[in-house]
């Protein structure tokens, strides 16, 4: 069994283009840390490092490059670049992208408030007349973006939202819990923001790859290395490192650009 196990990958490798020769992939996203995002022209990340790592087990290089959301999805869609991270799937979008079946993470949509002005929120009924800080074009599920009881006031940043939201300018901000987490050590705001238990809704984000021959098999070989460094220490310590060192994120909030949804 081993025999055929190390056949198959000896034969999906071989197939993977000229990309597994050491030639580089150039990967577009905006800021949206901690997944992904740039600092000091750097790139850092949970999901940078965990591509990085993988594409390296495959032979592969990676160039990271950021730019405004709105910009990535139209140099994709163009074919000006090999792959964009963090995305949602949608039907939308098969034509011109191909998923890994493994995600890289789940985003999870969740309401924070400020301390000093409190709610009470169990369904999204209970947002009633309230304003909810949104970034432009998110899509934060089909309940809350066909949602018509509350008002929704779009910010160009994350960060931006939740200075509103402690001026008392919104009622509410969503954002992925992560995001926000990093946002609240970021702003020192630990004693004045905090999340709401309701979640709005949960996405996978994928690597998305350029339509291109060999890159069905390049997916194929992505997932299943991507699942085996799952398994690993390596992959924990990752996570372990982002979500415990508020350091890692200094600047990149302050970096995220207006953008459409992922």
């Amino acid at each position: 069994m081993r025999h055929y196990a190390c056949l198959f990958w000896t034969l999906l490798l071989t197939c993977l283009s000229p990309l597994a020769l050491g030639e580089r992939l150039r990967l577009v996203s905006d800021d949206w840390a901690p997944y992904v995002y740039e600092q000091e022209g750097q790139p850092r990340g949970i999901d940078v490092e965990v591509t990085t790592q993988v594409f390296a087990r495959l032979g592969v290089q990676v160039e990271w490059q950021f730019m405004p959301w709105k910009r990535c999805l139209a140099m994709v869609e163009q074919g000006q670049a090999d792959g964009v991270m963090d995305i949602f799937q949608s039907d939308a979008r098969h034509p011109y992208l191909l998923f890994p079946a493994e995600p890289m993470s789940v985003v999870e949509f969740v309401l924070f408030q400020a301390n000093a002005r409190r709610h009470s929120v169990d369904n999204l009924n209970d947002l009633g007349n309230l304003r909810i800080g949104t970034s432009p074009g998110y899509d934060y599920g089909t309940a809350f973006n066909q949602a018509s009881a509350f008002q929704r006031e779009a910010a160009p940043t994350h960060e931006a939202n939740f200075g509103k939201l402690v001026l008392g300018r919104i009622d509410l901000a969503i954002t992925d819990r992560k995001v926000g987490q990093y946002l609240i050590q970021h702003m020192g705001l630990q004693q004045q923001v905090e999340p709401l238990p309701l979640v709005i809704s949960r996405k996978a984000q994928f690597l998305g790859l350029v339509r291109k021959p060999g890159r069905e098999a390049l997916a194929q070989a992505f997932t299943e290395e991507l699942r085996r460094f799952k398994q690993e220490p390596a992959y924990a310590a990752i996570i372990e490192r982002y979500i415990n060192d508020p350091k890692n994120i200094l600047d990149a909030v302050e970096q995220q650009e207006s953008s459409t949804a992922r």
